[in-house]
């Protein structure tokens, strides 16, 4: 069952919130191949190059590009020697995000405060300078190998971080319409959901927005289970998801086979128009889920008027949903990694503030056709 926070309950919340959360700060990614990676998000998704570190900035065991398009920063890394950390990760969960840094304003503050509260250290506040003024972070450990680093970056100028140099190639693709990170997704194993809950409630601060059961996300097939958090200014929305009990193996199940534990199963990324946004990365060759035609014949009866013209969101195989406060309009990649586990949601709110429950059949559904391609159903 769908439940929204009030209004008041959440202004009440935003004032008492002990740990301030500016914003998504960087995605970092540990992936086989850095720069290839950098590559495909310019081609594809409209990315700029932002800047580099690596062998030529001082660093000898690893190297990573950044590219940013809005205000979506991902940061990609690969070792350049063998049996580092680095190598271990992408070994044991394929390419796959290992970082959600989040922008702070005092980061040995949210340090201790999380660390307070139960934290798992990642690692302690550390002053990183350069010419450009200085950064502090931190950092603690969540679901998974995943991990949180708390940025402050309120005294530096630079490109980045210290440490990176501008990366200013000559191949610049134009740009998509992206603009924000939405939400991240997490996967989290059997009976794990409600412990990663409690953890973002009482050490992070956050309150739960929805909830949803798996008699509200179900098939005839599978189902899952779904919290959804968030930090008092609702900038930052970890939905989590765990197994249900279904006649055949989940997309969450198959996620944790494949990536080998809890961790980002997709990244929701926002656009002011999502036909074009949408038009723009089908040409780039970025491929998408599809939903059968039938989705759409009575989609304005379900939701209502809406201010697109139904024709290329069929055409595309955009979904729409309304909730109290307006509609969404929502589509989802399929896994842009060799192993099936971390995909994109392109998303456009239109005033709804929820996440697309109308959806969930339709969607999951499409999911179950690519993994019975895949064997893995």
């Amino acid at each position: 069952m769908e439940t929204l926070i009030a209004d008041i309950e959440a202004s009440s919340t935003e004032t008492a919130d002990f740990l301030p959360l500016n914003g998504t700060d960087y995605l970092e990614m540990y992936v086989g191949n850095a720069r290839q990676s950098a590559h495909y998000f310019q081609t594809a998704f409209g990315f700029q190059p932002l800047a580099h570190a690596g062998l030529e900035t001082g660093l000898r065991d690893r190297e990573s590009y950044v590219v940013q398009q809005g205000k979506i920063r991902l940061m990609l890394t690969s070792p350049l020697v063998g049996r580092t950390a680095i190598g271990q990760h992408i070994d044991t969960h394929g390419d796959g995000v290992r970082v959600v840094a989040l922008w702070v304003d005092d980061a040995t503050y949210s340090f201790e405060q999380t660390v307070s509260r139960g934290a798992k250290p990642y690692f302690e506040p550390v002053v990183e300078e350069d010419a450009f003024g200085k950064v502090v972070r931190s950092g603690i450990h969540t679901y998974g190998d995943t991990v949180h680093v708390f940025v402050e970056r309120k005294a530096y100028n630079g490109v980045f971080l210290p440490g990176f140099k501008p990366w200013n190639p000559v191949y610049r693709p134009s740009e998509t319409g992206l603009k924000y990170v939405d939400h991240m997704v997490g996967n989290v194993g059997w009976n794990e959901m409600l412990p990663w809950v409690d953890f973002y409630a009482n050490v992070m601060g956050f309150n739960q927005l929805v909830s949803f059961d798996d008699k509200d996300i179900s098939t005839d097939y599978t189902a899952l289970m779904s919290k959804v958090m968030s930090n008092g200014n609702g900038r930052i929305k970890f939905p989590i998801n765990e197994p249900a009990e279904g006649k055949k193996k989940s997309q969450v199940e198959e996620y944790l086979d494949f990536y080998g534990g809890a961790g980002i199963q997709h990244i929701a990324v926002a656009t002011d128009d999502i036909i074009h946004t949408v038009n723009q990365l089908q040409s780039r060759g970025v491929e998408f889920l599809r939903i059968p035609s039938a989705y759409y014949d009575d989609l304005l009866g379900r939701v209502g008027h809406i201010d697109e013209d139904l024709a290329p969101l069929r055409e595309l195989g955009i979904l729409v949903d309304r909730d109290e406060e307006g509609y969404l309009l929502q589509i989802f990649t399929k896994p842009i990694m060799p192993r099936p586990t971390l995909f994109f949601e392109i998303i456009q709110r239109k005033g709804a503030k929820s996440f697309g429950k109308g959806n969930f059949k339709a969607l999951f559904e499409a999911i179950e056709r690519e993994q019975e391609l895949r064997g893995t159903l």
